[in-house]
């Protein structure tokens, strides 16, 4: 494997889909389906604020008597997105990943600039292929 290919940039999945932390889980769910995704950065004024993600949509929804059409992203969102540059290497990152079960690395330039999402998928697409 190439120098480059050792890098989270390499495996990410570039300018992944968002949502605003204003919009509605009912809406998140709607994106993640159509785009078949798991997970969501969220936005805020252009700003990421946190991750949502399939599980954090069905936990609230798992709820009696709550309609996820009037809950917003932010109310449920992981506030703290777990975030790396596409420069990190891929041995530490997938480490990491998998001591802490983290799920996704939402990739960024500059503080919070999104420019990728780094998930255990794309980490095992990274496995499969070093291990061929």
């Amino acid at each position: 494997m190439s120098e480059p290919e050792r890098t989270v940039g390499a495996w990410m999945t570039p300018q992944p889909h968002t949502i605003g932390d204003d919009q509605s889980l009912a809406d998140a769910r709607e994106r993640m389906h159509h785009w078949h995704v798991r997970h969501l950065p969220v936005l805020h004024g252009g700003h990421l604020v946190g991750v949502v993600s399939e599980r954090d949509v069905s936990l609230v929804e798992a709820l009696q008597g709550v309609d996820i059409a009037h809950v917003r992203v932010d109310e449920a969102m992981s506030a703290e997105p777990w975030t790396v540059t596409k420069d990190a290497t891929l041995a530490a990152v997938a480490a990491a990943m998998a001591e802490q079960r983290i799920g996704t690395a939402i990739v960024v330039e500059g503080e919070d600039r999104v420019v990728g999402v780094f998930t255990t998928t794309d980490a095992l697409r990274a496995l499969a292929r070093l291990a061929s």
